[in-house]
């Protein structure tokens, strides 16, 4: 994991480069061009809040406005399912940079990971917004969104390298990744609240990974927990996310020699 922070700085500026045209590209030839990347998030949050908030006339059990808990579940979300999504085809998306031997073929999810990232940092700011519109102080707390941030990163780029070596030689992993990301957003508690289930039940819920970020930006931002004091929970996280990070390394390291070939 340290090697590969080494070379992601080491790699900054082509990297910063390859966003930047990452964004632009994705959203060529329309006239609002990448509005569209914020548009359609705030869109889903709006209609979401209006039709819970007024049709069902949602409340929360923490007391918090539900606007507040929706979005505090929804953001992190956001930036999960788009990086987990996007990542998977970077590699087919830069087939002239796969047969290149001098550019590390592995830190092509990096920049998906970084446009989502960008995008993500709006929607934090969105959420600050809402925040102080509530009356929420700025709090020395919220600092701790950074490591939920950087959690999210490395949970992220251990996934990618798995989809994104795996859909070079089969194209529908693209399909069924959409497909567990569906899933994963009914599973994971962003639209819902974990204490519906019982207590025998829950831990099946918690053993998700995202739980932890989704979960983490709602303690930050809300509960007022530190992520310390979930210790077992962050142990339980971090050796997961670990054996997935190395595991998808190891995978792409495995398949990397035959893009060539392929794509």
């Amino acid at each position: 994991m340290v090697d590969w922070l080494i070379r992601v700085y080491s790699g900054r500026l082509i990297l910063l480069s390859l966003v930047k045209n990452d964004l632009k590209t994705r959203y060529l030839g329309s006239y609002l061009g990448m509005i569209w990347a914020f548009v359609n998030p705030l869109t889903t949050v709006g209609v979401l809040i209006f039709v819970v908030s007024f049709g069902f006339k949602a409340a929360t059990d923490h007391g918090a406005p539900f606007a507040i808990w929706l979005l505090a579940g929804i953001v992190p979300w956001f930036f999960l399912s788009e990086g987990i999504l996007t990542s998977t085809s970077s590699v087919l998306e830069k087939t002239f940079l796969v047969k290149k031997v001098v550019f590390d073929v592995s830190l092509l999810p990096v920049v998906k990971i970084g446009s989502a990232l960008i995008v993500h940092m709006f929607f934090v700011g969105v959420l600050f917004g809402v925040l102080l519109f509530y009356g929420y102080s700025p709090r020395i707390m919220w600092v701790q969104l950074l490591y939920y941030v950087f959690c999210g990163v490395i949970l992220i780029q251990g996934l990618a390298w798995i989809t994104s070596s795996v859909i070079v030689f089969v194209r529908d992993v693209g399909q069924a990744v959409g497909v567990l990301v569906q899933f994963g957003f009914w599973l994971t508690p962003v639209f819902w609240s974990i204490e519906a289930l019982p207590d025998s039940a829950r831990w099946i819920i918690k053993a998700n990974p995202l739980y932890y970020i989704v979960n983490g930006y709602r303690d930050t931002f809300i509960n007022r927990v530190w992520f310390w004091n979930h210790w077992e929970l962050s142990i339980y996280f971090w050796l997961v996310t670990v054996l997935i990070f190395y595991s998808g390394h190891r995978i792409f390291v495995r398949l990397r020699p035959h893009f060539a070939d392929v794509v």
